[in-house]
């Protein structure tokens, strides 16, 4: 009796510990607990703020705290590419694995780049907090914004639609997303 409950208690735990393990290889292979941050600045290299990024079990908190914009609403989105030189052009355009088309109201979804639009106050200030479960910041897989050629965040100049076209303008602020 006594040889059962060790064979038991020796199986239970080692069973523990191998969920242990999978569960951590699973979270480290998703990029749970993994940050980053873009480091936003105008078209002469003003410096504009920071958007960070932290992924958690169920997607990515962005959190945006930017200056220097005109007062409104300004479009706010992830881009395909981590450039933001020679010109903001170079961010390419929304983040887009699965070919969805652009914006909220969009009857095929939204690009997995589309964020919420940004308000900037009377002194030019846009704080805000969004989550997204269309990206993630996992090493690997079509929905990471760390794909071969990166990704970038850009402010426009003009609110987003939320449409098909996104009609937010020129692009005011960019910055490349990197790993923190």
């Amino acid at each position: 009796m006594l040889r059962n409950r060790r064979i038991i208690v020796i199986s239970v735990v080692g069973l523990l510990a191998v969920a242990g393990l999978t569960a951590c290889s699973e979270d480290d292979v998703a990029g749970v607990g993994q940050t980053a941050a873009a480091t936003m600045s105008g078209p002469d290299g003003t410096p504009m703020g920071t958007v960070t990024l932290q992924q958690g079990p169920n997607g990515v908190l962005v959190s945006a705290d930017v200056n220097g914009l005109e007062p409104g609403p300004h479009g706010f989105h992830i881009h395909a590419v981590g450039a933001c030189t020679p010109d903001f052009s170079a961010a390419g355009g929304h983040f887009a694995p699965g070919d969805h088309g652009h914006g909220f109201m969009h009857t095929d979804g939204a690009h997995a780049g589309d964020l919420p639009n940004i308000h900037a106050g009377s002194d030019g200030t846009a704080r805000a907090d969004y989550f997204t479960n269309w990206v993630t910041l996992a090493a690997t897989g079509e929905t990471s914004v760390f794909d071969a050629d990166g990704s970038a965040i850009i402010v426009h100049a003009k609110p987003d639609s939320y449409g098909a076209e996104a009609g937010a303008g020129d692009r005011v602020a960019c910055g490349v997303i990197e790993r923190t």
